[in-house]
């Protein structure tokens, strides 16, 4: 009898070490988020990485009133969300914005910094205060209500 017990210790440990091998070989999309802001942190100046909740990592810079960082949802792999201080931004904002999303989705900081400046001012009287583009295979979402201006940046999942 004393045998048995002891090989269904055994079983059960060999359970538990191939549970842990298999949560150690699953991919850590939340490690690669995390590597992206201390990216970020260490590339911009003034940049502060806050706390992580539901994918978001929040981040800080005196440059925009919100900053953050999201990862890998239903329909994007990564997102950067910015709101200025102002309904018109200061180019200050456009080049944390620039630089932010160059580092994040690896495009030319030119590149970025032209498509946030177009999305942003899209808005007005013609278009509205909510406007969609795509611009160097990023989807561009720019809001902005009576006091601030906001711009969403992601890039499909399949992209």
């Amino acid at each position: 009898m004393k045998s048995i017990r002891n090989g269904g210790w055994t079983i059960w440990a060999i359970a538990f070490a191939l549970l842990a091998a298999i949560a150690l070989v699953s991919p850590a999309y939340a490690d690669r988020c995390e590597d992206i802001a201390g990216q970020l942190k260490n590339q911009i100046d003034g940049l502060k990485v806050g706390i992580t909740a539901a994918r978001v990592i929040y981040l800080s810079h005196p440059d925009a009133r919100e900053l953050s960082l999201g990862c890998r949802g239903r329909d994007y792999s990564n997102e950067l969300y910015a709101k200025a201080d102002s309904r018109k931004p200061k180019p200050a904002f456009y080049e944390l914005v620039a630089s932010a999303a160059a580092i994040v989705f690896t495009v030319t900081k030119d590149d970025t910094l032209r498509g946030a400046t177009r999305c942003i001012k899209r808005m007005g009287i013609l278009r509205g205060d909510n406007v969609k583009m795509r611009y160097r295979r990023l989807d561009m979402v720019c809001n902005r209500t009576r006091t601030e201006a906001a711009i969403a940046i992601s890039r499909g999942k399949d992209e």
